[in-house]
């Protein structure tokens, strides 16, 4: 049988064929691969040394075997394994190689092993004699592949417990940004509301006790004044004196007065209330400009029928001093630009300087509190501000803020 699959090439003389037969055998050897041949019936006609202990025989107790029958011949699960669906067998049936590496060989104690095997038709011309199989054990790569589908899926659930995790953490701290800028617009509106409130208290009792101490200090001196025939010459000095006193009284009520004022309108300037947001805003550029030095490019336009709510425009008015403020404490500008336009549905503000400029960083940065609340303002309103700035370019605020009506 063996003389059967000597390709003939090699088998000019009996004594050549011998030599071959037994090179072609120390080669098989000396391999750690699993090889064996099989005749038409396939029935075992060679195996080499690592091939028969893979399978747990002798190698002469496996010659003359079908082995199908003897290593093939069940699934992984035990159940049968036909030969006629066997690509081994098919090898030669058919003249078609094939490799696979998704089947088992059972050994001789009846023990099955992972194992990766190619069958190859051996040919004749066009006539086919058998089939050579080379097969070894991937048991150890299977089961490394096992474990690396393990850790994958083990790396895939703590991906998924921790996505899980991140995204309850995630929405839990954005109900806690939501609560945070609830109580941020709640705690704005309250300021607003107790800026207000001083501001009518000091301007309906301390404007008031000032303008009467100003009238009585004024009548004190008028009435010093009179008495200047009939006051004896020894009291010239003393009457004189009280009406320097009386005048200098009157002049620090009076700034006392302005002071005032200017903490009132601080607090909340009346122009807003009685003359409107737009009147407001444009009295604040024009005071800012005037203390600061700066030249204004002022510009207005779509305001005549436009009306804000009373939040709404104290929002905007509150967010364009600290534009104005950021100018006068950063920009170290000479001109302001300042551009208001209103639609039916959108309010845009924009204020750009010649200033100094700075990095897009300077106005994320976490102390650039000033910014935040801007930003604040807006977005609980539903607006947004865009800032540009470059260095050695000045910076530019603009300020879209939506119109709801009143």
């Amino acid at each position: 049988m063996q003389a059967e699959l000597t390709p003939p090439t090699f088998a000019r003389d009996s004594a050549g064929s011998g030599v071959w037969q037994q090179q072609l055998k120390l080669l098989l050897d000396s391999t750690g691969e699993g090889v064996f041949g099989i005749d038409l019936h396939g029935e075992c006609v060679f195996i080499n040394r690592a091939g028969a202990a893979m399978l747990g025989w002798d190698a002469d107790a496996v010659l003359g075997q079908n082995m199908h029958q003897l290593t093939h011949h069940s699934h992984e699960d035990g159940t049968h394994y036909p030969d006629t669906q066997c690509p081994i067998f098919n090898a030669f049936r058919r003249g078609l190689a094939c490799r696979i590496e998704t089947e088992v060989f059972w050994r001789k104690d009846h023990s099955a092993f992972a194992v990766e095997y190619s069958s190859h038709p051996i040919l004749d011309g066009d006539t086919v004699l058998g089939a050579v199989i080379t097969f070894v054990d991937i048991t150890a790569r299977r089961q490394a592949a096992l474990a690396l589908q393990h850790a994958n899926a083990r790396l895939e659930r703590s991906n998924d417990e921790l996505e899980s995790r991140v995204a309850e953490r995630t929405r839990e701290l954005s109900a806690a940004l939501g609560q945070l800028r609830q109580l941020s617009a709640y705690s704005e509106t309250i300021r607003e509301e107790e800026r207000t409130r001083i501001a009518r208290e000091v301007h309906d009792e301390l404007g008031s006790m000032l303008v009467a101490l100003k009238m009585d200090v004024n009548w004190m001196d008028k009435r010093l004044s009179e008495q200047k025939q009939r006051t004896p010459p020894e009291a010239e000095s003393m009457r004189t004196r009280l009406r320097c006193k009386c005048q200098n009284m009157s002049q620090q009520i009076e700034s006392a007065v302005v002071n005032v004022g200017r903490i009132i309108t601080d607090l909340r300037p009346s122009i807003l209330d009685h003359q409107g947001l737009w009147a407001a805003l444009e009295w604040q550029a024009h005071d800012f400009t005037q203390s600061a030095e700066l030249e204004l490019d002022w510009q207005m336009e779509g305001t005549e029928h436009t009306e804000l709510s009373e939040p709404v425009a104290m929002a905007v008015f509150r967010i364009f001093q600290e534009m104005l403020s950021n100018v006068g404490r950063h920009a170290r500008a000479s001109q302001i630009q300042v551009r208001i336009h209103t639609n039916a549905t959108e309010l845009s503000l924009l204020v750009r300087d010649n200033g100094r400029g700075a990095s897009a960083d300077a106005f994320d940065a976490p102390t650039a509190y000033g910014v935040m609340g801007m930003r604040e303002r807006a977005r609980h309103h539903g607006g947004r501000l865009a800032i540009t700035s470059q260095l050695g370019q000045g910076s530019l605020f603009h300020l879209r803020m939506p119109i709801v009506g009143p």
